[in-house]
């Protein structure tokens, strides 16, 4: 994996004014770390290689998977955000680690906005509505 001035920084935006459930609903009692956490049992629609769908969390059993949250489409730093993550994203699977983008807008909103925002051109994996 590539790693810059020895040292690889990701930066998750965890919004919780705009999450539907607090992240604390699916953190083991008593933890604050979220790394090794099983992820539930769920189904979010997704805009993901140029059409709508559903994705289910459980289809990344057994691969590392980055939840890159973010407040939302349409804003002026998130685009680049997840192009930042989107130019590591093919390091990140040959190390069995997948990304996944999750805001609360609707997979037709996340439709509309990589369609008319250039920085997300090159944004390969799953945008998820919460």
């Amino acid at each position: 994996m590539k790693i810059i001035d020895n040292m690889l920084i990701i930066f998750i935006m965890i919004s919780t004014a705009t999450c539907s459930k607090p992240v604390t609903s699916i953190m083991p009692t008593g933890s604050n770390a979220l790394i090794g956490t099983k992820i539930p049992d769920i189904t979010l629609d997704a805009f993901h290689n140029g059409s709508i769908k559903k994705i289910n969390l459980h289809s990344y059993r057994g691969k590392w998977v980055i939840l890159f949250f973010y407040p939302g489409d349409f804003t002026f730093v998130c685009p680049t955000e997840l192009k930042e993550m989107s130019q590591f994203y093919e390091d990140f699977k040959a190390n069995n680690t997948e990304i996944v983008s999750i805001s609360t807008d609707s997979a037709y909103v996340h439709k509309a906005w990589k369609q008319t925002n250039e920085l997300l051109k090159d944004v390969v994996f799953p945008m998820l509505s919460d």
